[in-house]
């Protein structure tokens, strides 16, 4: 009890030390403040910039865990494309996993105002979108009624829309996929080839000057089953009928828990290895980032904390000078309050309380105004630049982190001070 009175007592002696030298101790914590403010935003923006790199990696190699699945057939036959997809479908199934998707890189021929052009064509289906953070400019990501549209439906990057002449999604703008011709100038309407309807815009990057889409893989097989029909099946096996130079290989994607990646990667080579017989060979791997044995963003986390333990330095030895020249200015007031009892203990304990408990209102403040700063949408549009479609609250630890860094720098401030505020002698003091 006697200690906790002490304490208590302590820390209201401090507090009121805070309140009779404000004006020294404003100028003393400034420094403090701004050091906490900066520690916090550079852990908070750490995070941000981390989870901008994430988000950046699952666009191209799929969310933690992704499996991607291929199947090559290790004899001179050629592997039936229907038989896989049957084979994957019952898999997909089997194992209840909702995000799976089949992805076919290809080419159509496209018909601009300026021009036929061979345009890159990703064939994925629907829950590819959310499988790899698909962001989208104007218009939507592909939804269910689009499976079941008779005419192919695309999602276009801004390139593509551009040469379009950018009409609104709205008229259900149409292109012709193989189609010579060029739009009628009257109608609007192209001709030759399979017509296509826009639904949705991707931004496009700075280096990106190449148009490209998405289109369904069941709207895909249909246009080929179609050529297939004109041409015959010969034909349509030997060459892609739309501009494509070849047919194309499908690659077989699904996200599923990172804690069952490697059970279900047993279990789905199994099963499609079972399925398919023997003459076809089963790779199943993950690209992902969480994939990785070393963390991918371990050196970004670790120039981010060298930064906020230099800024923490550079706040505790301005706050330490200048407490140390305040203990000297006050060497008479100590004396005075030893000759009148105040033990050792006592004064070493007011002394170095008055500056943690000064810190902690600096690193309070230091906080609130990084929080209004990584916030503020200027400073999310800075760092984010568009690429981050899950942006992370406020870290609490980067909160935690600045208190607990105002906290240690006040009693590391404080700690030289008191020393030389015990060390000081009674009469000495007094006739300071």
């Amino acid at each position: 009890m006697r200690a906790l009175t002490a304490f208590v007592g302590a820390l209201l002696e401090a507090g009121q030390e805070v309140r009779v030298h404000r004006t020294r101790v404003l100028l003393s914590l400034v420094g403090v403040a701004v050091a906490v403010c900066s520690l916090t935003t550079v852990v908070a923006l750490g995070a941000i910039v981390q989870q901008a790199n994430q988000e950046l990696s699952e666009r191209s190699s799929g969310r933690p865990a992704t499996l991607f699945v291929s199947a090559f057939p290790t004899g001179g036959d050629t592997l039936d494309p229907e038989r896989m997809d049957a084979a994957w479908a019952e898999v997909v199934t089997r194992y209840d996993v909702t995000y799976a998707s089949r992805v076919q890189n290809t080419t159509q021929l496209v018909p601009f105002p300026d021009g036929a052009v061979q345009v890159g064509t990703q064939a994925v289906d629907q829950p590819y979108g959310e499988m790899h953070r698909v962001q989208m400019q104007e218009g939507e990501w592909f939804t269910e009624l689009d499976t079941r549209q008779l005419a192919p439906q695309l999602i276009v990057n801004e390139i593509f829309w551009d040469r379009m002449g950018r009409p609104p999604l709205s008229s259900h703008p149409v292109v012709a996929l193989g189609g010579q011709g060029v739009p009628n100038s009257a109608s609007g309407i192209p001709s030759g080839g399979v017509r296509a309807v826009v639904v949705g815009v991707t931004p496009s990057p700075t280096w990106d000057t190449t148009p490209s889409m998405f289109m369904l893989a069941d709207h895909l097989t249909a246009m080929q089953d179609a050529a297939a029909g004109e041409r015959g099946a010969s034909a349509a096996i030997a060459t892609d009928p739309y501009g494509g130079g070849g047919a194309p290989q499908t690659q077989y994607e699904m996200w599923v828990p990172p804690e069952l990646s490697e059970q279900l990667t047993t279990l789905v080579k199994r099963d499609l290895a079972g399925a398919l017989g023997d003459g076809v060979e089963i790779s199943i791997n993950r690209q992902d980032w969480a994939t990785y044995g070393d963390d991918p963003f371990a050196v970004t986390r670790t120039v981010v904390v060298g930064i906020a333990v230099l800024v923490l330095l550079l706040g505790a030895l301005g706050l330490v000078n200048i407490a140390l020249v305040t203990v000297k200015q006050r060497v008479r007031e100590i004396g005075i309050r030893r000759s009148f009892g105040a033990t050792a203990s006592r004064v070493f304990f007011a002394v170095m309380m008055e500056s943690v408990v000064a810190t902690v209102v600096a690193g309070v403040v230091g906080v609130i105004v990084s929080v209004l700063v990584v916030q503020s949408p200027a400073v999310r549009d800075l760092v984010g630049q568009g690429m981050i479609d899950d942006f992370p609250p406020f870290p609490v630890d980067a909160a935690i982190t600045g208190l607990i860094a105002a906290t240690a720098v006040g009693a590391v401030a404080g700690l030289l001070p008191a020393l030389v505020a015990v060390r000081v002698k009674v009469i000495d003091a007094i006739r300071y």
